[in-house]
């Protein structure tokens, strides 16, 4: 009903759990999957994982959660999930949500990504610091930005380069990397150590 009412739109489908929601993407290809982690049968992680899993799928996933469930965001950030939403955000920050990962960027809210970093360092991994080798020092520091949650803009004013030179280089990081998108860039910037504890925010 929420996003219905938007003009810029449209709903082309609902699931009633996982494995539908996975059929429906195939069939529909929506931009936005909007998908609850708990669902009858097929779990929405599981889902969002064999969704990205399709080569010929086009659609981006925002994974809807509550703080309670914070040990299934780094998981879902993990398996390609575009970002995630409180399921009690207000109504006009959900139709933004949407346009927002429609247009390639990710949702990390600053305090839900502080959480996520105190959850994945809880979880001592040793740093794979050498997968970043491939990367330039310019593009070593955009990923850092990246990984502390900022925009394209604000890394556009820290870094003092053009907007679309930031686009760029993040295009060249992503996939010199073989990510998907910014959320699996912040994961990877905290898995490398390139990111740690105290630099968001």
């Amino acid at each position: 009903m929420i996003l219905s009412s938007q003009a810029d739109i449209e709903v082309v489908g609902t699931a009633e759990d996982g494995e539908q929601a996975v059929t429906l993407t195939a069939d529909l290809a929506p931009d936005v999957v909007l998908m609850d982690v708990r669902m009858p049968g097929m779990d929405g992680l599981e889902a969002t994982r064999r969704i990205l899993a399709d080569p010929t799928v086009q659609a981006r996933v925002v994974v809807l959660t509550t703080f309670d469930l914070d040990e299934y965001v780094y998981e879902a950030l993990s398996t390609g999930a575009s970002g995630f939403l409180l399921k009690e955000t207000r109504p006009e920050v959900l139709a933004d949500a949407v346009r927002t990962v429609a247009g390639g960027e990710a949702l990390l809210a600053p305090t839900v990504l502080r959480r996520l970093v105190d959850q994945y360092t809880s979880r001592a991994t040793p740093p794979d610091a050498e997968r970043l080798s491939v990367l330039t020092e310019r593009e070593l520091e955009v990923l850092s930005l990246i990984g502390r949650g900022l925009s394209n803009s604000e890394i556009s004013q820290t870094l003092w380069i053009a907007e679309s030179t930031v686009k760029t280089h993040i295009t060249r990081i992503f996939m010199k990397l073989d990510l998907q998108d910014r959320a699996q860039g912040v994961v990877l910037a905290y898995e490398t150590g390139l990111v740690k504890p105290g630099d968001t925010g």
